[in-house]
Order: C-alpha cells, then sequence, then structure tokens
C-alpha cells in the first residue's frame, strides 16, 4: 500500500508544476521533439530535461530517442491510470466513518 502512495505522489508531483501542466497542454496536440519544446517554452535544455524527468518518472509521458534528441508524448495508459488513482482517492465511502473522538459526548 505504501509503494502505491509512493507512485501516486510521484503522479500529483509532476502535475503540481506550471511548467508541466504547460508541457502537458503542448503535448496533448501530439508528440513534440525537446528542441520544439525548448523552443516553445522559452526554457534551457537543462530545465526541460528536469521537468520531462519528473512527467516520464510518473508514467504520464512516454519518450523515444530519435538521433540527438528525445521526443515525448502523453502515455494512453498512463494518463488513464492516473485519472484512475485520482477518482479512488476522492471517492467518497457510502458511510462516513464515525471515528471523531473529540466531539463533546451528551450527558
Amino acid at each position: 500500500m505504501i509503494s502505491q502512495f509512493k507512485n501516486d505522489a510521484q503522479i500529483f508531483k509532476a502535475l503540481s508544476d506550471e511548467k508541466r501542466l504547460l508541457i502537458l497542454a503542448y503535448l496533448k496536440d501530439g508528440e513534440r521533439c525537446a528542441c520544439a519544446l525548448i523552443d516553445e517554452l522559452g526554457i534551457a535544455q537543462s530545465a526541460l530535461s528536469y521537468h520531462m524527468k519528473i512527467l516520464c518518472q510518473s508514467g504520464i509521458v512516454s519518450s523515444r530517442q530519435e538521433g540527438k534528441w528525445k521526443h515525448y508524448s502523453i502515455s494512453s495508459s498512463g494518463s488513464a491510470y492516473a485519472v484512475q488513482r485520482i477518482e479512488q482517492l476522492t471517492a467518497r465511502a457510502n458511510e462516513p466513518s464515525d471515528t471523531c473522538r473529540c466531539q463533546r459526548k451528551s450527558s
């Protein structure tokens, strides 16, 4: 169970940065070469590498090497898994848990 939450944390880390969300918006239109992302985002190659490492570790983005450049795309299975985990983590139970001990008991 703890390893599951570790994986979840990687997903949320990937989604918790404005630049990474912008990268995902660019990738929605299809695969992009790192050189194109660098130009579109106006960031250094090292900054792109940092963000892409986090996105790829989360499983939401996949990469492939072509020559000296990497090409990135949204992973269908990775993004579906991320959506599934968000739904599972935020789904309400049918019956609320009554484990609160801080409420004053009626006399």
